[in-house]
């Protein structure tokens, strides 16, 4: 099985949603399909895409739910990709290395050359982050565009991950949540922002900020679990997909 960098990364890259402010319009996940179709992890396959069981790769897909009653009712679109976990379950299952973490930025990826399609990251992790591309029989996922953020012939300021340039919503945010003094780690801080599931222990390092107004904050819906209301239960529902 595949072993875990070392030393923990010097940065840890990732992205902090804002589920307040997202508006549930996909363009994260259209831009992110257009980008990736010809980068790093490109093809990204489609299947009878118009057909009556359309079937394809996608590394960002985006849920919608009804959280809570009444006048505390709200939609909530719920954006969900690889969180490039800094224990990823993904990683120490893989058979042949193929899945591995970068020790200098703490990005999860897929050497396809080294994947032979076995599905037990896909199995293992809890997040449904994986995608089993089956025209080249390989897995896929999530690269935090690896292939733009570091890419020197585009503007500094447009090296941000796909889904973060396209977000009209400004819902997506992207920098390093190693270093406390960075914005996103602000911003984590600020609006208190959280892990998903963290009861399985994987230390994402994506975050997600909790609805402002008429919601209640991550740390009450972890003390009310067994409530019908609050984001735990379209959490629960989501990794249930």
């Amino acid at each position: 099985m595949t072993s875990l960098p070392a030393t923990a990364p010097i940065k840890k890259l990732g992205l902090v949603i804002d589920l307040d402010t997202c508006v549930g319009c996909h363009a994260c996940a259209v831009n992110c399909k257009e980008w990736n179709t010809g980068g790093e992890m490109a093809p990204l396959t489609d299947l009878d895409p118009y057909g009556a069981e359309p079937e394809g790769v996608w590394f960002n897909r985006v849920h919608g739910y009804e959280a809570g009653d009444g006048a505390n009712g709200r939609t909530v679109h719920f954006p969900r990709s690889c969180l490039h976990c800094e224990t990823p379950a993904c990683v120490t299952v893989c058979p042949t290395g193929a899945s591995y973490k970068r020790e200098e930025d703490g990005i999860v990826l897929v050497d396809e050359d080294k994947c032979i399609g076995c599905k037990l990251c896909s199995w293992a992790c809890p997040y449904g982050a994986r995608e089993f591309d089956e025209t080249v029989g390989v897995m896929k996922k999530c690269t935090l565009c690896v292939d733009r953020i570091y890419n020197e012939t585009i503007p500094e300021a447009e090296r941000v991950p796909a889904c973060v340039s396209t977000c009209p919503a400004s819902a997506r945010h992207f920098g390093d949540l190693g270093d406390p003094n960075s914005d996103v780690s602000k911003l984590v801080a600020e609006r208190g922002g959280y892990d998903l599931a963290p009861e399985f222990d994987y230390k994402p390092t994506n975050k997600y900020l909790p609805p402002r107004e008429r919601m209640p904050s991550a740390p009450a819906v972890a003390e009310a679990a067994g409530e019908p209301q609050g984001l735990l239960k379209w959490v629960d529902r989501m990794l249930s997909i």
